[in-house]
């Protein structure tokens, strides 16, 4: 699967792509809202942080929903918040996952959302 992670904090999107190139996906990574939008096509999954520089997670994840064909998106924050959360998930996001989260919850969530 093609994985786009568009996280800012570079310790946390290194223990992303290699929890997901472990287990064979492709990652690509971008550190800026403003560079998501470029990078999102052609991806299967986007790993999506709330609080970036240049727009913030949520007109992202909004943007991106709006697209005729889009990848799932998994929001993966320290932002977890009960309101963001359901905020998001109102929105349409398919998962969500709360910094500081544990490999396995994470891939697990990966894992739910590759299958068909």
């Amino acid at each position: 699967m093609r994985v786009l992670v568009v996280e800012d904090e570079p310790h946390i999107a290194e223990a992303v792509t290699f929890l997901l190139e472990r287990e064979g996906h492709q990652v690509t990574v971008v550190a800026s809202g403003a560079d998501a939008g470029a990078a999102v096509g052609g991806c299967d999954l986007l790993v999506l942080d709330i609080m970036l520089p240049g727009r913030s997670g949520f007109d992202i994840a909004r943007d991106v929903l709006a697209l005729a064909q889009r990848p799932k998106i998994c929001v993966l924050t320290a932002k977890g918040q009960k309101e963001d959360r359901e905020r998001m998930l109102k929105m349409g996001v398919d998962a969500f996952v709360s910094k500081p989260f544990s490999n396995s919850e994470l891939m697990e969530t990966v894992r739910g959302l590759a299958a068909p």
